[in-house]
């Protein structure tokens, strides 16, 4: 069985994106012979992360991180996070020339200006750093993906993202005991979410956020009217964006969203900012209102059919996903010693379906 060895500093019990997505990526690979063994803080010291203290950062010891690796016997390593422990995982790798992939999820430069005067250009040039001696930089859309080469990053391929339709389907009895129609959000509750630019709304029936994060209780005694349910996983989430009559996407630094998926498994159409990550989720398709007046797309997205949604959704699953990571993470590769940055040899993929 081929195992590829997947270092990140999103892990359980944080609920985001990254951890579902690596959560999803490893189950589905599962099926077809490959097995995704993963480093995260749980091997390690954690402190709690400034302005974010719901969220861990490990302190890993190079040595132990050495260790770790040594013992995965992995066929392959990939960085998922640019955090302490893809920091480490990085300079072993590149001190024993081992070739390595990454992948980009967060828009950092945008999240830490969110919160320290801090110059976008300066993190963006150490993401660059950190992602030039990657073998191939996964991107999870094509619109990103073409603004990460812009932006300076080389090798970098695509690896979208999928939808567990079993758990997200459209249940005509799920209902929240709200006043309809129910506009919900779900996601982090922190600053870079734009979530004000959805509560400040004036919209008929009733606000829902799922979620937690360090701006929550701001926004609670804020915005009275609206409700806040907390975190929610599994049967509980689906049952929310079920009872739910639009979904809606305030964010405008998000390089995916998988909640949008998952909102449209579950007949739910999404209004959003025509930004890059609900336009690359949704396209052309009938199943979104995308509008810089999120006001008017709230109430556009009302039109549109739940049954349109659930079709859009179901045709992307978690095992294309997979197999395309699978790929990406297994090519041939080789180290150039005359220069810093790792390149492609030849892009062979070692994995056959």
């Amino acid at each position: 069985m081929t195992r590829i060895l997947v270092a990140t500093d999103a892990w359980h019990p944080q609920v985001n994106g990254v951890v579902r997505t690596l959560t999803m990526t490893a189950d589905a690979a599962r099926a077809f012979g490959v097995e995704l063994a993963f480093l995260t803080p749980s091997s390690f010291r954690t402190f709690a992360m400034p302005s974010y203290p719901d969220l861990r950062l490990a302190l890993p010891s190079q040595a132990k991180i050495a260790r770790l690796i040594d013992e995965a016997r992995p066929d392959s390593i990939h960085i998922a996070t640019e955090g302490p422990i893809g920091l480490r995982v990085r300079r072993h790798c590149r001190k024993h020339k081992l070739p390595f992939t990454t992948s980009f999820h967060t828009r950092f430069p945008e999240y830490v200006s969110a919160r320290v005067p801090v110059r976008e250009s300066w993190i963006w040039a150490a993401l660059r750093k950190f992602h030039g001696a990657s073998q191939a930089v996964m991107a999870a859309t094509p619109a990103l993906a073409d603004e990460l080469r812009a932006r300076g990053f080389r090798n970098v391929v695509l690896w979208p993202r999928g939808v567990d339709t079993d758990l997200f389907y459209p249940r005509p009895t799920a209902d929240l005991g709200l006043p309809r129609p129910v506009f919900l959000c779900v996601g982090r509750v922190a600053v870079e979410k734009n979530l004000e630019a959805f509560l400040d709304l004036d919209l008929p029936g009733s606000k829902v956020i799922v979620g937690d994060g360090p701006a929550r209780a701001a926004l609670e005694r804020k915005y009275p009217q609206a409700v806040f349910l907390g975190s929610m996983q599994g049967e509980a989430l689906a049952q929310a964006y079920a009872a739910a009559d639009v979904f809606v996407f305030p964010s405008k630094t998000d390089t995916f969203g998988l909640v949008l998926l998952e909102a449209l498994a579950s007949g739910v159409p999404v209004a959003a900012f025509p930004v890059t990550g609900p336009r690359d989720v949704i396209g052309s398709a009938p199943v979104g209102a995308l509008n810089d007046d999120l006001h008017l797309a709230c109430l556009s997205a009302l039109r549109i059919s739940p049954q349109a949604c659930r079709e859009f959704a179901a045709k992307h699953t978690w095992e294309a996903s997979a197999r395309i990571f699978v790929e990406n993470a297994t090519s041939i590769h080789t180290l150039d010693p005359h220069n810093d940055d790792m390149h492609f040899a030849a892009k062979q993929p070692r994995f056959v379906a």
